[in-house]
């Protein structure tokens, strides 16, 4: 893939410093931990290695270290890749859904200030509804396991919190004796998936707010009155909830590779930034009310920002959840009892990237041998060396 024309480093080293004097007051902790570790990722502020070929002992230059942050642009492909590789031994060989759980956008003035809170509620409520749906004998009789990735962006990077669901297409009998094939081409009538989550949620947010849980603040102040609150639910509950069901993807290769497109996504990629002038940037966007047409969107630097940093989640918070027959106490045993009644063989686990920290991703350019560190420099160490190499 070739280099991005612009990356959101570059901006936040343009004009880090002008949005930092506009909105550090509103940050939290975490926002302004990934705010410098974005900026000087890749840089001799983080110190650096020497990688070394241990076969013909060629030596690269001086690579700056990453910063690793979760929602750093650039520093997400090995986490994925290890991800997935421990995800491959739980794939079934059989077709997977793809289901997705979408909140109304009048609730994000909520979400705003209860991050942790409202992504909790919306994991729960969303997995809930799948695996009481799937356990109702007159739609599927069966436990369901699933994966879930919370996404908190739509395409203009504005706040649209929604749950990606990779579902297995059936699940285990009550007695677990046998495999419960799905009776629809959607696996679960999408309808009654809606209106389950929808009361599911707002029960959720009725719960919170009556234990005073929900901070009303800033644009949600006024649903500090409980008649307002009361009202907005009413009124979402008369509306259509957005729950989107596509088809079995195919084999668990497809999945995997599926799945590799939404689990370690952050709110944009480098590659979607198309300019930046120092003021403005320019980015491609997916219209998805006009039919996923492609669309570019430039907008000042300090606002491009803010919508970025409206996406850092609390610390600790967990995004990839397994629930169902997948989730982490019955896993192994369940899975078991799934491939016995498949007849099938646990898949061979995928090559997994080298997690050893003495080890790079790159090859010798000269004998194709695995590159490994020789030496680890601290940005003191760095910022000598490249002033002997001016010199």
């Amino acid at each position: 893939m070739s280099r991005p024309a612009v990356e959101v480093a570059d901006i936040l080293r343009a004009q880090g410093n002008r949005f930092l004097d506009r909105y550090e007051k509103s940050f939290d902790f975490q926002q302004l931990k990934a705010f410098r570790a974005i900026q000087r990722c890749r840089t001799a502020a983080l110190g650096g290695h020497i990688d070394a070929c241990p076969r013909c002992g060629y030596q690269a230059a001086i690579s700056y270290n990453s910063c690793r942050n979760r929602h750093c642009p650039k520093c997400q492909t090995q986490a994925r890749e290890r991800w997935l590789a421990a995800r491959q031994r739980d794939l079934l060989t059989t077709g997977y859904f793809h289901v997705v759980f979408t909140v109304p956008h009048e609730l994000n003035v909520l979400a705003l200030d209860n991050q942790r809170l409202f992504y909790d509620l919306l994991f729960n409520a969303s997995a809930q509804t799948l695996l009481e749906v799937a356990a109702d004998p007159k739609h599927l009789g069966a436990e369901l396991g699933l994966i879930s990735i919370l996404h908190t962006w739509g395409q203009n990077l504005l706040l649209h919190p929604h749950v990606h669901c990779a579902i297995p297409a059936g699940g285990l009998s009550p007695d677990h004796g046998r495999w419960v094939h799905p009776r629809y081409r959607f696996f679960l009538p999408v309808k009654v998936l809606s209106r389950v989550f929808r009361g599911k949620f707002c029960a959720g947010l009725k719960r919170l707010y009556r234990r005073k849980k929900l901070h009303c603040g800033g644009p949600a102040s006024i649903l500090a009155d409980p008649k307002q609150f009361h009202r907005l639910l009413r009124r979402l509950h008369r509306q259509d909830w957005v729950v989107y069901a596509k088809p079995a993807f195919g084999g668990p290769t497809q999945v995997l590779r599926y799945l590799g497109r939404y689990t370690h996504r952050i709110a944009i990629s480098n590659h979607r930034l198309l300019a930046f002038d120092g003021e403005r940037v320019t980015f491609r966007w997916k219209d998805y009310a006009h039919g996923g047409k492609q669309r570019k969107m430039t907008l000042l630097a300090t606002e491009f920002l803010r919508r970025f940093f409206l996406h850092v989640l609390p610390k600790g918070f967990v995004r990839i959840r397994h629930f169902g027959f997948l989730s982490n106490p019955c896993r192994a045993s369940k899975l078991a009892a799934c491939r016995k009644l498949l007849a099938i063989r646990p898949l061979e686990p995928l090559p997994s990237p080298n997690s050893s920290e003495n080890t790079s991703t790159w090859h010798c350019p000269h004998c194709g041998a695995a590159m490994v560190v020789a030496q680890r420099l601290t940005a003191a160490e760095v910022s000598r060396c490249s002033y002997f190499d001016s010199s």
